[in-house]
C-alpha cells in the first residue's frame, strides 16, 4: 500500500552511488550552522593567537647552551689592576723569612726563597697604569710604584758605600718603578698571580693628541668673557662671591669647598674656530656661544702658584656672558691635525 505524501513534503531524486540527499530545510539548516562556525573560528582566531603569546613559558637556556657573557670594564681594569697592586705592595716589602706573606697571592710561595731583608723598602704609592688581556680570564698588569729605601742608608744592600750626594737624596725621595704582574681569574671571581712580577722599563708614552682650539692669548682684562670667567673661578676655587651669578639658567656646579686658593687669575685664553690666536671681543650676541680653552693661575694660602686649565663652554644672554658648563676633557682636533708648536 503506497504511503500518501504529507503536505509541503519534497524528496530529491537519489544521487549517484546510492547516496540520497536529505530535504531542503535541512540542508539550509546545515549550511547555517557551518557559517557560523567559520565566522566564529575567523574571530577566535586572533584572540586565541595573543592568548599562546601572553601565556608561553618563559624561554629556559639549558646548561648545554650557556650564554656568553662579555665582562665588564671595570672588572676588565680594577680586578686585575688593583689585586697586582696588592701583590706587588706585599711582594716589594718581603724579604728573608717573610715569603708566608706572598701566600694569599701567589699559590706558589712555598717555593718562593728570598734573600733580601724584610722591610728594607717602602712602597710610598701604587697605581696599575696597563691592563693587557694575555687570554682568556688572564691579564697582564703593568703597575708603577713609588719605592723608598726604608733607611738613611744608600741602596745596594748591607754597607753599600753611597754615591754622589745627589743621587742617595734622589733615592730617598722615592724612584718610581714598573713591574709586569701576571693575573689569572679563578672560580668564584678569585684573582691569583701566576709568577713573582717582572721589572720593566717604564712604557712609552703615547703621541700627544691635538687639542681643537686656536693657538693660545693672553688673557684681555677687557673682554667681557674674560670678566666672566675671572669672577667664575674665583667663586669656583677660592670662594670669593657667589657662584650662582655666573652660571646660565639649568647649569649647576657646586665650588670647590673648602677653598684651596686664596688668588686666582685668568692667565689665557684659547677658543675653538679662531686660527690666528686672538680671542675675539665683538660684542656680546644673544644665545651666541664659545668653548674656550682656560689656563688659570691659582695661588693657594702658602703663597705657591699652581698652573690649572679648564675647558668651558660659555653662552650669552641678557648682554654678557654666562657659564654653561665645565667640560671634562678639552675638544680634540680633528685627526692628523698637529699640536701646537709642532713642526710637520
Amino acid at each position: 500500500m503506497r504511503r500518501r505524501k504529507r503536505a509541503g513534503e519534497e524528496r530529491l531524486p537519489a544521487e549517484a552511488g546510492g547516496w540520497s540527499v536529505a530535504s531542503l530545510g535541512a540542508s539550509a539548516n546545515a549550511v547555517t550552522v557551518v557559517r557560523r562556525s567559520m565566522w566564529a573560528m575567523l574571530v577566535a582566531g586572533p584572540v586565541l593567537g595573543v592568548w599562546a603569546l601572553l601565556s608561553a613559558p618563559a624561554v629556559v637556556v639549558s646548561a648545554s647552551q650557556p650564554v656568553r657573557q662579555d665582562r665588564a670594564g671595570s672588572e676588565e681594569g680594577a680586578g686585575p689592576g688593583g689585586f697586582a697592586e696588592l701583590f706587588l705592595s706585599a711582594y716589594l716589602t718581603a724579604g728573608e723569612g717573610t715569603e708566608s706573606t706572598l701566600a694569599p697571592f701567589l699559590p706558589t710561595a712555598r717555593d718562593v726563597v728570598l734573600e733580601a731583608d724584610a722591610g728594607s723598602q717602602t712602597v710610598e704609592r701604587l697605581a696599575a697604569v696597563k691592563v693587557r688581556r694575555a687570554g682568556g680570564g688572564y691579564w697582564s698588569v703593568t703597575v708603577a710604584a713609588l719605592v723608598k729605601p726604608a733607611s738613611d742608608e744608600a741602596p745596594g744592600g748591607r754597607g753599600a758605600k753611597s754615591g754622589s750626594g745627589g743621587t742617595q737624596a734622589a733615592a730617598q725621595a722615592g724612584v718610581l718603578r714598573y713591574f709586569q704582574v701576571p693575573v689569572k681569574a679563578g672560580k668564584g671571581g678569585a684573582w691569583s698571580a701566576v709568577a713573582l712580577p717582572a721589572e720593566v722599563g717604564a712604557p712609552v708614552p703615547s703621541q700627544a693628541e691635538a687639542l681643537g682650539y686656536g693657538p693660545s692669548a693672553p688673557a684681555n682684562g677687557s673682554d667681557a668673557a674674560v670678566q666672566t670667567l675671572a669672577g667664575f673661578f674665583s667663586a669656583f676655587l677660592a670662594g670669593a662671591g657667589d657662584l650662582d651669578r655666573y652660571l646660565s639658567p639649568g647649569t649647576s656646579l657646586a665650588p670647590v669647598s673648602p677653598p684651596p686658593y686664596g688668588r686666582v687669575e685668568v692667565v689665557a685664553l684659547a677658543e675653538t674656530g679662531s686660527p690666528s690666536g686672538a680671542v675675539p671681543d665683538a660684542g656680546v650676541a644673544q644665545g651666541q656661544e664659545r668653548q674656550l680653552l682656560v689656563d688659570v693661575a691659582a695661588t693657594d694660602v702658602q703663597g705657591q702658584k699652581r698652573p690649572l686649565v679648564y675647558a668651558v663652554s660659555l653662552v650669552a644672554r641678557d648682554g654678557r656672558w654666562e657659564i654653561a658648563a665645565v667640560e671634562g676633557a678639552p675638544v680634540l682636533g680633528s685627526p692628523g691635525s698637529k699640536q701646537e708648536g709642532e713642526v710637520q
